[in-house]
């Protein structure tokens, strides 16, 4: 396995932290070359966030709020909709969180789970580990221009004709990154107010269907082009409830990142479930049939509750839903780059901060621009690979979980997952399993006249060659500082 540059060489078996008081993470080890993540000290003279805003942006960066979940309730009717999205965080989201809450409090890196599993398995499957993550973002990142047009042209069709459309999905990208660029402070307070935006219009939905209940029971609704049936609704649930880890790459600009993540990540699947379910809850008491629902349709079905003024707080709920997951989200992948650069694995380029917000200013460029080649692939398509993809990362951060609690059992951990190592292996077994629904689902979409499976099969594979091309062009890692430049809040 390469070893990246001098700075960089780290040991064989890492020692716990906690066993090496005021020690140098940047400085070789003479053991062996295991490389142990960067310092995660950020510069105290800089702002960082607390508790409530990253709530905020880890639930755009996983949710968004109700919007996207249409089609569950099409393929499974209400009652089995409603058992999947409350027993899909319990199998899914849960066992993330804790996995994330112990990993991120002992080790609040800058990059994360990347910084995470190049700890614990090495170069290599670090490297695979951001491949991963940033290859799904691909295919996550078009998902959410794509539905902010699809509410858009609820309110206005004028955008459904032509390119119009995709011109508007393109603004987002460009509008999104000039706002990251901006810095993560401006972000995570975006966030927080879009939250209280987009959460009105579903609060008034919950308030006002008790008092209509069966009266929908015969309502006329447009025609569903959807053909989700309830493997497909699973698969959508599972893609409405990841992304728990994204919010883990900006660990050194989170105000105590050991207390903060914890709660946050509980608190965040609990407001994510309840947004997910109460909604959906409501609408089944006034008899609407389930086989009106389909992506982009609970603008019409708010217009049939509450009238025009609620049709069009949802489709502007809807848009800024799609705007905030967007934003959030350019935030957390441009920190993989930025990461790996200052570890030496990435040219240098990568890691430069805009002198300013100190935001990775290359990296977003860079990303942006390849979102914006996929903005034209369909909705379901877009889930199936990304649920592929980020589920394979994901299964080497459970890996590296374990891996961490056999070879650094005296690693601090302010947040433990219980019931020891048996604990910490056996909490990945239930996200694994639903990810091979993802897999057989894979099976049926066509990208490029192959399979999704054979597509996202190939990807993975490019991330092998990839690393071997790095290796070849830099055998000891491109030139990384010594001193590892933090980014702002």
């Amino acid at each position: 396995m390469a070893t990246v540059s001098a700075p960089r060489q780290q040991l064989e078996n890492p020692q716990p932290l906690a066993a090496v008081p005021n020690r140098n993470l940047n400085a070789p080890n003479p053991i062996g070359p295991n490389p142990i993540a960067p310092n995660p000290i950020a510069p105290k003279k800089f702002v960082r966030l607390t508790l409530w805003p990253l709530v905020a942006a880890t639930f755009f960066m996983v949710s968004g709020g109700t919007y996207g979940t249409e089609d569950i309730v099409h393929g499974a009717g209400y009652g089995r909709a409603i058992l999947i999205l409350l027993l899909t965080p319990l199998l899914w989201s849960l066992p993330t969180a804790f996995m994330i809450g112990e990993l991120s409090s002992a080790l609040p890196y800058e990059g994360g789970y990347y910084a995470w599993v190049r700890r614990a398995m090495g170069n290599f499957w670090g490297f695979q580990e951001a491949w991963l993550s940033l290859v799904a973002s691909i295919f996550d990142m078009a998902i959410y221009p794509t539905l902010f047009v699809a509410y858009l042209t609820r309110m206005f069709p004028w955008f459904q004709q032509g390119n119009r459309g995709w011109w508007v999905a393109l603004a987002v990208v460009i509008a999104c990154a000039v706002l990251n660029i901006a810095g993560v402070k401006v972000v995570s307070l975006t966030s927080l107010w879009l939250f209280f935006a987009l959460s009105a219009p579903f609060v008034a939905i919950v308030l006002i269907a008790p008092f209509k209940i069966g009266a929908l029971a015969n309502a006329v609704t447009k025609p569903t082009t959807s053909s989700v049936d309830i493997l497909g609704g699973l698969l959508i649930c599972m893609w409405n409830y990841m992304g728990w880890d994204n919010a883990s790459t900006i660990a050194t600009e989170v105000e105590k990142p050991q207390r903060t993540y914890p709660r946050a990540m509980l608190v965040a699947v609990c407001i994510v479930a309840v947004s997910y379910v109460l909604p959906f809850a409501a609408m089944w008491m006034t008899g609407l049939t389930s086989t009106a629902w389909e992506t982009g349709s609970w603008a019409d079905i708010a217009g049939l509750l509450g009238g025009p003024l609620l049709r069009i707080g949802v489709v502007l709920g809807g848009i800024i839903s799609a705007f905030g997951m967007f934003n959030a989200l350019v935030m957390s992948y441009s920190r993989l780059p930025l990461a790996m650069a200052q570890d030496g694995m990435l040219p240098g380029i990568f890691a430069k901060l805009q002198k300013k917000s100190r935001a990775p200013w290359v990296a977003i460029i860079a990303l942006a621009t390849c979102w914006a080649m996929c903005l034209g692939l369909g909705f379901a398509r877009l889930v199936t690979l990304d649920i592929l993809l980020y589920g394979f990362s994901l299964l080497l951060e459970f890996v590296a979980l374990a891996v961490l609690r056999f070879r650094e059992p005296e690693l601090v951990r302010p947040f433990r997952v219980p019931g020891g190592l048996f604990g910490a292996i056996a909490i990945g077994i239930p996200p694994m399993l639903l990810l091979a629904f993802s897999i057989i689902r894979s099976e049926h979409e066509q990208v490029w006249n192959m399979s999704s499976f054979a597509f996202g099969m190939i990807l993975i594979a490019a991330g092998f060659v990839a690393y071997g091309i790095n290796h070849l062009l830099k055998p000891h890692g491109w030139a990384a500082s010594t001193e590892k430049p933090q980014p702002a809040a």
